[in-house]
Order: structure tokens, then sequence, then C-alpha cells
């Protein structure tokens, strides 16, 4: 049985962190990520610390933000407890690297990626643990080369760790990163994994790991391909429209935004991926055969890439 080693993913983290804002701050080439170091008061009801680093108006990003948090709770929230009630009554450790980029130029896609651990302990018991991650694509106007790209970037990813799993997180991706009330995918999809100790844990870290350090691999190549096409009004527009399917989501599904609130987390921290412009329209309907109705027709469901 592998050893539980939470100072070597908590480690790993935070240099995970430092590299994603290093390689993000080469590929915009002028804005820098900000860092608000942050440190719970004793005595509040959840515990620990983080660093939030928010980058703003870049020559590529026009917001995006790359998390690092490490708190510590005696009790989870009751969400959760309702779920998996093996919880209750223990204490508990969450920590992980979040993130969300906001491109200026409508042509390329918002990104997401999260990697995280979690342990809850209780004296005389063995301790429940997992991990869990993802990244996610969310192209306005997209390429089918990027879209492919992106997936064959997270199938070398997964390739290592059995034939199946990047079939079984990329169906996962798409069932988790999907609106019922809009009845479209948020995106393109990509990898998504939950709960994940099926493992021993060393090879659990270690796909978590992969998944990490392969989000830049995917994403950085799109941003070179697509940071010079030009767009105007009409595409921005529709940018922003799209922007508001994204805070739907995050505030009404988002399991992570929803644990963190719940929890009594830092607010800030946790709201920092919403884009920092967003429009809706009553009714708006997309032109037929538009390239905005491309999006819908052709990558807003799920498909094999």
């Amino acid at each position: 049985m592998s050893v539980i080693d939470k100072q070597a993913v908590k480690q790993f983290l935070m240099e995970l962190q430092d590299s994603i804002c290093h390689q993000l701050e080469q590929a915009d080439g002028k804005a820098q990520f900000e860092e608000d170091a942050w440190q719970r008061e004793p005595g509040e009801r959840l515990g620990g610390g983080g660093r939030t680093r928010v980058m703003r108006n870049g020559d590529v990003f026009e917001q995006g933000g790359v998390n690092f948090s490490h708190v510590q709770g005696k009790q989870m929230p009751a969400s959760a407890t309702a779920h998996r009630p093996e919880l209750a009554g223990r204490k508990f450790e969450a920590m992980g690297v979040s993130l969300v980029m906001h491109p200026n130029n409508p042509y390329i896609p918002t990104s997401h990626a999260n990697v995280r651990f979690f342990i809850a302990e209780k004296e005389g018991e063995a301790p429940i643990w997992w991990f869990g991650g993802g990244f996610d694509l969310t192209p306005f106007y997209p390429f089918e080369e990027d879209c492919q790209y992106w997936h064959n970037t997270a199938k070398e990813i997964c390739a290592p760790f059995g034939s199946d799993v990047y079939s079984e997180h990329k169906a996962w991706c798409d069932k988790y990163f999907y609106l019922p009330h809009r009845d479209e995918t948020r995106g393109v999809g990509g990898l998504f994994f939950d709960d994940l100790n099926q493992w021993p844990f060393d090879k659990c870290f270690e796909y978590m790991k992969a998944v990490g350090l392969g989000y830049t691999d995917a994403y950085l190549p799109i941003i070179e391909r697509r940071k010079h096409t030009e767009f105007g009004e009409r595409e921005r527009q529709f940018q922003l429209y799209r922007r508001g399917r994204y805070v739907e989501f995050n505030l009404v599904y988002d399991r992570g935004t929803l644990f963190g609130l719940q929890s009594g987390g830092r607010t800030e921290s946790i709201l920092m991926s919403m884009p920092p412009l967003a429009r809706w329209e009553y009714a708006y309907q997309v032109e037929p055969s538009s390239p905005e109705a491309e999006l819908y027709d052709h990558y807003l469901k799920p498909r094999e890439w």
C-alpha cells in the first residue's frame, strides 16, 4: 500500500502554479500575474490559506487567474455529507490549483484547468482520500484542428495510465460541463475526473501530475495559432454573450464553486473564474449558416475527436 504523502502533493501544486503562471505570462507578452497571498484567521470555520494570482489587461488575456489553496476544516458542509455520509464527523483538508483564462480575442478559446487532492481523517479509522481534476476548452469561434489537438493531447496524457482512461474521463467531462437548462455543453470538453482512489496513491498522484502539467501543452499552441486573428464588434459581442454561459454554469452547477462558498471559503478567490465582462440577451438566436451557428450546430454537443 502506498504512503499518503500530503506534503509532496502540496509541493507539486505550488510548483505547478509557478510554472503555469510563468508560461502564460510568456504567452501574453505584456501582462503579469499579481499575487494576493491570503491566510484565514484562527477560529474561522475554514482554516488554511493560499495564493491567488490574477492577470489583467494583457495583449492576449483580458483577465485570468491561477489559484493555489490549501484549506482545512473540522467538519464537512452538510451538502457534502448528504452525498457522502461516510465523511460525517471527519476533519478534512483540500488542496489544489484552479485556473480560468479569458482571452481578449474571440478566436482564442477560454480555458479552464483544475487539479486537486482531498483527504478526510478520523482518529482510529483509515483516511478517506481522492484526487480530482481535468481541463476543458470553451471556444466561441471553433477551429476543428484546435479541438482535435486539444483532445489528442489529452489522449497522450491518459495513455500510460490505461487504455480506457481517456474515453472514460472525456465522457465524464462532456457530462459534467453540461448546462441542462440550455441543453448544450459548455464547450468542447477535455478531461474530468473525481474521486480517483481506485489505484494506489502513487499512481493516482502521477496521473494528477500529468493532467496538471499537460494543460499548457494543450493550450499554448492554440493561443499561438489564433492570437493574431483579426476580429470586430460582431465577434466581440458574441464572445460576451457566450461568456454568460460560463457564468451560468459556474454559479449554478460547478461543484468546486458550491463547495467553496458553502464551506466558508474565500469568496474573491472562488469567484476569480468569472469573466471580467459578459452579457445576456433575451431570446437570442444565431443567424442560420453563420459562423456563430456553426458553434451551436457542430460543437456544443458531445462528439468524438
